[in-house]
């Protein structure tokens, strides 16, 4: 039963990605076995954590808005008439009654950060400049390391230079 729950067929019914017959299954083993329903009850409570936990709270004053723009439209509608034009296509006239306006515009920030066009140019000269950087870091390094054993060998040979 613990292969069945560790075979990941619960996060997929959960994400709602299961087939027809993974989801036939499921509720026969949930049926059948009563830890494979605690452990579908129990992620099923993890999921909605971790959405609780990665939710991203409105701007400040958004339901007032939205209370306000509702209070305006219901007050439109009570206090105004709709709207009646004649139209005229070459025969008789007929008045259409326009549409109350339906929709509420809410003011929202952005999480994404906007960039001039300018400023592109620089991350890319920065970009290029870095990898610039890294390739003398590493030409460098090297040279040093071989440096280092060239001054080990030379070390060596005066040391073998005195034993003698």
């Amino acid at each position: 039963m613990k292969e069945y729950i560790d075979s990941g067929i619960l996060e997929v019914f959960v994400m709602g990605a299961a087939t027809d017959e993974e989801v036939k299954e499921l509720m026969y083993m949930k049926a059948k076995y009563p830890e494979v329903d605690e452990a579908l009850k129990q992620l099923e409570i993890d999921m909605e954590r971790l959405a609780a936990d990665m939710a991203l709270a409105p701007p400040p004053g958004t339901w007032d808005r939205i209370e306000n723009e509702i209070d305006d439209l219901i007050r439109r509608e009570t206090y105004t008439q709709p709207i009646k034009f004649r139209t005229d296509h070459g025969h008789n006239g007929y008045e259409k009654t326009a549409p109350p306006e339906q929709f509420i515009s809410i003011e929202s920030e952005s999480n994404h950060m906007r960039l001039h066009k300018s400023w592109r140019w620089v991350f890319a000269g920065v970009f290029v400049l870095g990898k610039i950087f890294l390739g003398f870091a590493i030409y460098f390094y090297l040279e040093n390391r071989q440096t280092q054993q060239q001054l080990q060998e030379l070390k060596t040979e005066i040391r073998e230079l005195k034993n003698k």
